[in-house]
């Protein structure tokens, strides 16, 4: 069992969800949940032990991103490092990667077998194949410029061929109005765009920006930096999952 650190972590104080997923690990209490804010939405719950699930108990889209996976596979923003396991219980080469460290402490205690503690945008260790980034772990490059940015950092990140599996929706949804027609103000941000934060119990995080963004736009960023793009699959309300691979010609 190996684990590195590298860049910076988040202060365990400003950690919600790292508290949770270790309270979680320590009590095996059902109930707990990661509270969720936003100016945006009403408050949302997040249960922590969802966050544990086995493969059996994952939906379909994750099943299949997990399925795509190849080689040397760096699972970004690991949290409890469900998916991670499951790689490795197919005999996957995988390495977990959070930026709690209380996180990264509960992966070791389940078993994860390399797990590096630091902020994606800080690491320059080996390259992998394969950079897995699930339930929306794209979103935390936070705005369109910072997936520009991204997208074009990762290829720092990725051996020749190499591919980004993730997944993420289009939230244009929310904003339909009862006629059909579209409540977005057409010059403000791109409207997936949210900032959020996070509270578990008296732990809260502070304000962070977060992405949604749908296929057409993605496809057209993707290619702007550089990738071939594949849409793998498509899910209720518009949540989809797509293989970017590093165009080598």
């Amino acid at each position: 069992m190996t684990k590195s650190v590298f860049g910076h972590t988040l202060p365990q104080d400003k950690d919600p969800m790292g508290a949770g997923i270790s309270s979680f690990f320590e009590s095996k209490n059902d109930d707990l949940c990661v509270k969720v804010y936003s100016d945006f939405s009403e408050p949302d719950d997040i249960p922590v032990p969802l966050l544990f699930r086995e493969e059996a108990d994952m939906p379909e889209i994750e099943v299949l991103a997990l399925d795509r996976c190849k080689g040397k596979i760096l699972d970004v923003g690991a949290g409890a490092g469900s998916h991670a396991m499951a790689l490795q219980k197919r005999g996957q080469d995988v390495t977990a990667m959070d930026i709690s460290s209380l996180a990264v402490e509960t992966m070791q205690k389940r078993g994860v077998n390399k797990v590096i503690s630091g902020n994606i945008y800080d690491y320059d260790g080996p390259k992998f194949d394969t950079l897995l980034m699930l339930m929306n772990g794209i979103g935390l490059v936070g705005t369109l410029d910072g997936l520009a940015d991204f997208l074009l950092k990762a290829k720092s990140f990725l051996n020749k061929g190499g591919q980004l599996v993730f997944d993420s929706s289009d939230i244009i949804h929310l904003f339909e109005d009862e006629d059909g027609s579209y409540l977005i103000d057409l010059t403000a941000e791109y409207y997936g765009q949210i900032q959020y934060w996070m509270e578990f119990k008296e732990v809260k995080g502070d304000k962070f920006d977060w992405l949604y963004v749908s296929y057409p736009v993605l496809e057209e960023y993707a290619a702007a930096a550089g990738y071939n793009i594949e849409l793998i699959h498509v899910g209720e309300l518009n949540h989809y999952l797509v293989s970017l691979t590093l165009n080598d010609h």
